[in-house]
């Protein structure tokens, strides 16, 4: 398996190929000044990228140039971005603190922070669209994303979040939906759109979504134990936030011992994934892999 350092490494490198493009994505736009202002604000914060990183290299995996993939990479950064400044609102999560600098409404106002992230989701998929390859494969990607970002996905997981908060613990099987639809989807996706941009073929297809299902589960493992376990600081949004607010998580579900257990569990699900892959791209996803649940943040 790659190295810790090596993966590291790659990983800063295909993160700052994501914030180059990222700095970039207005240009040329008629942008109200203080719309781009917020907009800019939260995109640029930081962050891991991790998702943008894995929509570039399931598609270097599947044979395709980075470059050509990174449009539609950073269009999938853009609507995470969106869901973190709508997710801090006061009609929502009310958080004040975001990536240790203060949530976008508290700078802007809540009305801004609204059309910021109305518009980072809405300008995402006219990014996604300069990926440079086929219509069909282009058409097909977009859809996935679509999909995995409303509804049926990630706006759909965020409902069940607001109405399973505060109210008595769940089965595990919710709480297991829940969390595929609110953090695996995205997760999933940039996986698949990744190989579909390539033009993998579907049993490559169907790897990268199992691999990204497992490690969409494992990420949000890794969150909830690290709002019991980090510090605000660490963090970069307030430590217990979840707790305080009577929210369902892997660990007052199953207590922190298992809810590591089953991070891990799923750790072992992605990497078999890949079993039928080989090379640079398929080390680094297995190392990253390693990171998600041992990561301090």
């Amino acid at each position: 398996m790659m190295p810790e350092n090596a993966m590291k490494d790659l990983l800063g490198e295909r993160a700052a190929m994501v914030e180059q493009t990222l700095a970039s994505c207005l240009d040329g736009l008629s942008v109200p000044p203080r719309l781009g202002q917020a907009m800019l604000y939260s995109l640029l914060a930081g962050g891991k990228r991790l998702r943008p990183v894995l929509c570039l290299t399931c598609a270097s995996l599947c044979g395709e140039t980075l470059e050509t993939a990174l449009p539609f990479a950073c269009a999938i950064e853009m609507i995470h971005t969106y869901s973190l400044v709508h997710d801090d609102l006061p009609a929502m999560d009310n958080d004040d603190l975001r990536r240790g600098r203060p949530s976008n409404h508290k700078i802007f106002g809540e009305a801004t922070a609204i059309l910021a992230g109305d518009a980072l989701l809405t300008d995402a998929f006219a990014l996604a669209c300069r990926a440079d390859v086929r219509a069909d494969r282009l058409i097909r990607a977009v859809s996935t994303l679509a999909l995995a970002a409303g509804s049926s996905g990630m706006a759909g997981g965020q409902q069940w979040d607001m109405l399973y908060t505060g109210g008595p613990a769940v089965a595990l099987e919710e709480l297991r939906r829940m969390h595929a639809m609110k953090t695996g989807a995205l997760i999933r996706a940039s996986c698949v759109c990744g190989a579909i941009l390539a033009g993998a073929d579907e049993a490559d297809v169907k790897a990268a979504g199992v691999f990204g299902a497992a490690l969409g589960m494992a990420f949000q493992i890794t969150d909830d134990i690290l709002d019991l376990s980090a510090d605000t600081a660490s963090l970069g949004k307030p430590a217990g936030s979840d707790a305080d607010r009577g929210k369902n998580t892997y660990p007052s579900l199953l207590g922190m011992e298992r809810s590591r257990e089953l991070a891990c569990e799923q750790i072992v699900a992605a990497r078999a994934a890949l079993r039928d892959f080989s090379g640079r791209e398929a080390e680094f996803l297995s190392a990253l892999a390693s990171y998600v649940i041992h990561r301090a943040a």
